[in-house]
């Protein structure tokens, strides 16, 4: 029985495999060839000079090719099965390194691979230095945070699936996190991956990265939820004295902002973080 089963899937694949024209099969196996597992339409044309989008059309058609966006398109591999695309997943953050440059993966996502975040973003979070309108990629949704080149560094090289993506380090994901906490699950989720995972992360890394970005916000939120989860004396070589900025920037950018304006931290605080309750 098991026999059987083995010889269904190969003449099952096999198959599927002699619907490729001459071709058709000279441009996948040339792509692959080159590790191209992600091509653009150029790429393509690279191979095949003539009828190119001939071509493709019949690719993705015969669930060979999975088209990801106007001109972008990934190689379905063998083992994805008989039903080619339709059972074939590619990772996010696979597809979000070819969406734009420069970019590393930040924020929101970042934390939740780090594992500071139990919480699986729907949306893949893009830190870029490029205006970029916000992307829906085969039920995915992609969202670009344009930032200052002053603040684009503190990312690392990562391989996943095969492919390689850009990954902001866990320092700087909570640095990137404090200063736009709306694109991080909001400050809770934010002042939870602290609480739970100070001990992981270098908090002296995570000042320094908020000085070299210029931005002192930063710094207050991180002293008010450290001072919230009663963490304060722990740092007390970062905070001791503290001499906040002028002006009063909110606690929660998605929150209303009304609230306490608390002159230690020179924070509006607009949102009541509760650190008993995170525990149970």
């Amino acid at each position: 029985m098991v026999l059987s089963m083995k010889k269904y899937k190969i003449e099952s694949v096999e198959n599927y495999k002699q619907g490729l024209t001459a071709k058709e099969s000279l441009l996948i196996s040339s792509l692959a060839r080159v590790d191209k597992k992600i091509f653009s339409i150029n790429d393509a044309r690279s191979v095949i000079e003539k009828e190119t989008k001939k071509i493709m059309s019949s690719l993705i058609r015969k669930k060979w090719v999975l088209p990801l966006k106007r001109g972008l398109y990934a190689i379905v591999p063998l083992e994805a099965g008989i039903k080619g695309a339709d059972s074939f997943i590619l990772h996010n953050f696979i597809i979000a390194s070819y969406l734009v440059k420069p970019y590393y993966i930040g924020y929101w996502s970042a934390l939740n691979h780090y594992g500071f975040s139990e919480q699986i973003p729907r949306t893949t979070f893009i830190a870029t230095t490029k205006p970029k309108i916000p992307m829906d990629i085969v039920n995915a949704n992609y969202y670009f945070v344009k930032i200052a080149r002053q603040k684009f560094f503190g990312f690392q090289e990562v391989e996943m699936e095969g492919g390689k993506v850009n990954i902001s380090n866990p320092e700087k994901t909570i640095a990137d996190c404090l200063d736009h906490p709306e694109h991080s699950g909001g400050i809770e989720e934010v002042a939870r991956a602290i609480y739970f995972n100070h001990e992981e992360i270098d908090l002296k890394k995570v000042y320094h990265f908020a000085k070299r970005m210029g931005n002192m916000t930063i710094l207050k939120r991180l002293g008010y939820l450290l001072e919230v989860t009663n963490l304060i004396d722990n740092y007390k070589d970062l905070f001791d004295p503290f001499s906040p900025s002028k002006g009063y920037p909110a606690l929660d950018p998605l929150s209303p902002k009304k609230g306490k304006h608390l002159s230690r931290w020179g924070l509006l605080v607009n949102f009541e973080l509760n650190p008993n309750r995170w525990i149970y």
